[in-house]
């Protein structure tokens, strides 16, 4: 028990540490793609891979500190979840004044292989979920919440295959921002609450 809070550190560290690796790697593979076709969710996951690997190695430094300081890097984590979300909007607002729709077959193959490698990560930090702290709660809804995107980035590349629209990647892209805001949300209580337990 450490802070309050009882979580087998090493275990956990290094758990964080390979899924940091892993988003790491395939941030490049997934912003280059995204680039190439002009795809804002790909785009908006990409920039959420990188925000990921900084998530984890921050929660990497900081799980072996005391309550207190976990909270306030908590807090910080909270706005840094908010990052891809804003990241989406403005390329949003750019696909919207030239709304040529991506390739779906990169669009999709790329989210498929980003679904691969954001489900082993969920499984990795997957046993660490229920300890409390918000340092757990940001490693586990980060992974989690990017499987779900990604299932929705493979589904918006089989619409616009279908329609030959770009507003099934727009959409999605939007979803990721919804679903980031809320995961920064979630992070954010339960920082504060632990920020109000260490200090009583």
């Amino acid at each position: 028990m450490r802070g309050g809070v009882s979580l087998p550190l090493t275990g956990f560290r290094q758990a964080v540490a390979l899924v940091a690796l892993f988003n790491l790697a395939y941030f490049g593979v997934e912003f280059a793609v995204a680039l190439s076709i002009g795809s804002v969710s790909l785009f908006a996951d990409s920039i959420d891979f990188l925000e990921d690997t900084a998530v984890n190695f921050l929660i990497f430094v900081a799980v072996g500190w005391s309550a207190y300081r976990r909270s306030i890097v908590g807090m910080l984590l909270a706005m840094l979840l908010l990052a891809p979300g804003i990241a989406t909007l403005w390329m949003t607002w750019q696909k919207l004044g030239s709304p040529i729709p991506p390739d779906p077959v990169p669009l999709g193959l790329t989210g498929l292989g980003a679904l691969v490698v954001n489900v082993s990560c969920a499984y990795v930090l997957a046993r660490f979920r229920k300890h409390a702290g918000s340092l757990t709660r940001a490693a586990y809804l980060s992974a989690r919440n990017d499987a779900i995107a990604n299932i929705a980035i493979i589904g918006a590349g089989i619409a616009t295959a279908a329609t030959a629209s770009a507003w099934p990647d727009i959409v999605v892209g939007l979803g990721i921002f919804a679903m980031n805001f809320d995961a920064a949300r979630e992070v954010f209580v339960a920082a504060k609450a632990e920020h109000a337990d260490a200090r009583g």
